[in-house]
């Protein structure tokens, strides 16, 4: 009737207390909390939506290719955030943005630019 094997160990995976993470909760329990602490739970925490805003960056490198002859950029109008000081212009320009890098600010005022913080 058991083919050697005794009464249940040949049902599936019951000698050896059930299959993967069974029993983690019950006959597993200090290996549980031995080996795997962290298992079970939530963790972390996650910030409300309203807090994730997104900021808009572009950098000085950037204003000529993306407003190539403009000479008065109103960045905020655009959608840009914040003005940073990566890269080169070989213009002075007019721009009017929320925030701006002190570098940003530097490397337009070398060139004759102008930036105005609303």
């Amino acid at each position: 009737m058991t083919h050697g094997r005794g009464k249940k160990a040949g049902r599936g995976a019951g000698l050896r207390g059930g299959r993967g993470n069974a029993g983690l909760h019950k006959h597993r329990y200090m290996y549980m909390l031995k080996n795997m602490p962290d298992h079970f739970g939530r963790h972390g925490f996650k910030r409300h939506h309203s807090n994730t805003g997104k900021i808009r960056i572009i950098n000085v490198g950037q204003l000529e290719e993306k407003f190539p002859g403009k000479k008065d950029i109103n960045l905020t109008k655009e959608g840009f955030d914040k003005l940073l000081g990566g890269g080169n212009i070989n213009s002075g320009l007019k721009i009017k943005v929320k925030a701006a890098s002190q570098k940003a600010i530097d490397k337009i005022a070398e060139k004759n630019g102008e930036v105005k913080i609303e």
